[in-house]
């Protein structure tokens, strides 16, 4: 029986908005969700913010807001930004949510108890970006080696955490498990720094000069510091300590960090766990920076990349695909919207795009849209042409998925692709369609067949990487909804494809994407024309009385016996709605899913097909197309439009 598989990523600060760093982490954490899903386990996808500090405090106070309503603000574009990149976590926590704080006052209290707090004063180099004392040693040239800012002389009172009295039995927990820790080079770099002797942790700050946090259980004139209380949550999620989830999940836990935390999450959260008398996670997976321009990604240097930007531009499924090919887990690597926009057109729009709509169109050239009846039984054995390169790269991607190896699970699909394009030049299928014998005809269908079950075991290993493109080749392929691949052992089957089943017409999965754009050519001025059908001209208040707004669909269908109207749940923000749309002609549901729209959000709900319709969507409207009307640039649901 597959473990049950718990992954985190960070809880992310809400001192700035959404960027690159955090979507890589965030879609990492999906993507390894999902493969584990596919392997049988149960799975537990945890993500959301953390809230207290002195930052969220400074930036509030910049805006002339409580922490509180600052911290909802920056929260919810997190919330928002995931189910646009189809990201499916199972829970997404605040430290500000109760439950959450209920259980950090329990560990403090537990740590408390057992003597491994303690209260003293306390003089030191004080980060304010970083929320933390530094000693001499960890600067660089006397300044925060994050930052670049020299760290201010701090003295004041505070408890303290005993952590130098683990410090030993840290090194030898990390020595006695190698897999603790990974990639290698980062467990050697936390027992470097454990060669020198651990201080112990400052977990508090005077209400004298933060009042936004956790007030301490054993003293209301201090609140915890950031670190013992966003840790926390990775326990507090599951309803530590008597929740099923606990039991069920935590000996499974798996976090997944950039390396500029590793301290924290290396040393500090095992020890705190030791502490607590609660056996530490399974393992740390530590990824690297994404560099622009060759200088790490940060607010201050004003270089970081809008995720919400890249998704209404290039869409979500490209973008997972290029951050889990382009970075080498554990590396640093290098982002600019021309290498994306290079690797968007080489893998997806002419490898996989190309052999998917060349094979599809072949099917329906050469056998009217119908899986072929195949002369050679390859169905029921393994004697298939593709078989082979298949299961390599079945095989291959079980393995490197499992290591955190992103890039070289996607190389060995991308190798199938190049086996499969060099399969259709060197049979010629359009060379056999074209001879009268029986023989050639038998090898036609052969070799069309054997290139569906291939496009069958790609679109199966794409789905944790990208499940939207993944269903939309499962559909053409002839896989239904109900019996859409799920599980590496269904996608192993070869010859599953029953002969006769009918393939919708090919798609194009992913439009090359003009980087040079020519300059419109010079038009000679055209003379203006009214416009057509023109209604009656209204008042400026029957304008007002229409309430439209911003919001996303996050779930879309098609309704029986209706082939015009598709069934949207729109998320407006304070609610999700049920909206009747006349666009299924020029919009799939997979195309639509994910897309921000307005919405008539006070119109009227009425019936349509026996399903009642709460609004209506904004769309043009021409004889030949539906195009819906969306706003520029991602805006919070629920946002007015005037």
């Amino acid at each position: 029986m597959t473990s049950p598989f718990y992954i985190t990523t960070p809880i992310y600060y809400v001192n700035a908005k959404p960027h690159l760093g955090h979507l890589y982490t965030t879609v990492s954490a999906d993507v390894a969700s999902r493969f584990h899903a596919m392997l049988g386990a149960d799975t537990f996808f945890l993500t959301g913010t953390d809230e207290h500090g002195d930052k969220i405090v400074k930036a509030a106070d910049q805006e002339k807001i409580s922490p509180k309503e600052y911290a909802d603000r920056i929260s919810r574009l997190f919330y928002d930004l995931w189910p646009l990149f189809h990201i499916g976590n199972d829970k997404f926590i605040r430290t500000t949510d109760p439950a959450h704080e209920a259980v950090v006052l329990q560990i403090l209290q537990k740590i408390f108890d057992s003597g491994d707090i303690y209260f003293s004063e306390y003089e030191g180099l004080y980060c304010f970006g970083c929320e933390r004392f530094y000693t001499e040693r960890e600067l660089v040239g006397g300044k925060c080696p994050d930052h670049g800012t020299i760290p201010e002389t701090i003295k004041e009172s505070n408890y303290f955490f005993k952590m130098s009295r683990y410090q030993d039995w840290l090194i030898d927990y990390i020595q006695t498990h190698p897999e603790f820790i990974q990639p290698e080079r980062y467990r050697n770099e936390t027992l470097a720094f454990l060669r020198e002797p651990l201080e112990d942790l400052c977990i508090s700050r005077p209400k004298s000069r933060l009042q936004w946090g956790i007030t301490l259980p054993f003293d209301d004139k201090y609140v915890t510091y950031v670190w013992f209380d966003a840790l926390i949550n990775y326990i507090s999620s599951l309803g530590y300590p008597n929740g099923e989830a606990f039991r069920q999940f935590w000996p499974q836990a798996r976090h997944l960090v950039a390396k500029d935390i590793l301290k924290p999450h290396g040393i500090y959260w095992p020890i705190m766990l030791k502490a607590a008398g609660i056996e530490p996670y399974q393992h740390l997976y530590v990824h690297g920076y994404w560099n622009i321009d060759e200088s790490k990604m940060s607010k201050s240097l004003g270089n970081v990349v809008d995720p919400y930007y890249l998704q209404s531009t290039y869409g979500s499924d490209a973008i997972r695909y290029f951050l889990m090919r382009e970075m080498v887990f554990g590396l640093d690597s290098n982002f600019s919207e021309a290498l994306m926009v290079e690797r968007i057109n080489a893998d997806l729009a002419n490898d996989l795009g190309n052999l998917f709509s060349r094979v599809l169109a072949m099917v329906h050239k050469y056998f009217n849209g119908t899986v072929p009846e195949i002369a050679v039984q390859v169905q029921s054995g393994k004697n298939g042409d593709l078989f082979p390169p298949s299961r390599h790269a079945i095989e291959t991607f079980k393995t490197e998925m499992g290591n955190f190896a992103f890039h070289k699970a996607i190389l060995a699909v991308w190798d199938l692709i190049s086996v499969m394009n060099k399969y259709v030049v060197s049979n010629a299928p359009w060379d056999l369609a074209k001879a009268d014998d029986q023989k050639a005809k038998d090898r036609l269908a052969d070799i069309m067949y054997n290139l569906i079950e291939g496009l069958r075991v790609i679109a199966g290993l794409i789905l944790p990487i990208m499940p939207q493109t993944s269903l939309t080749m499962q559909k053409h392929l002839g896989i239904s909804r109900d019996n859409a691949l799920s599980s590496l052992d269904q996608i192993s089957l070869w010859g599953t494809t029953q002969p006769g089943t009918v393939l919708p017409k090919p798609v194009t999965l992913f439009p090359r994407i003009d980087i040079k754009k020519p300059a419109a050519a010079e038009q000679p001025p055209v003379e203006p024309k009214p416009l057509l059908n023109l209604k009656p001209e209204i008042a400026f208040e029957d304008v007002t009385k229409l309430d439209l707004r911003v919001g996303t669909v996050i779930q879309a269908e098609n309704i029986p016996k209706a082939n015009k109207l598709l069934k949207l749940t729109v998320d407006l923000g304070a609610e999700r709605r049920t909206i009747i749309a006349g666009i299924a002609k020029s919009y799939s549901p997979e195309e639509i899913t994910g897309k921000q729209i307005v919405v008539v959000a006070n119109l009227k709900p009425a019936k349509l097909m026996g399903i009642e319709s709460q609004g209506m969507l904004l769309a043009a409207v021409t004889e030949a197309s539906t195009t819906v009307v969306t706003p520029s640039r991602p805006m919070p649901d629920g946002a007015p439009v005037k």
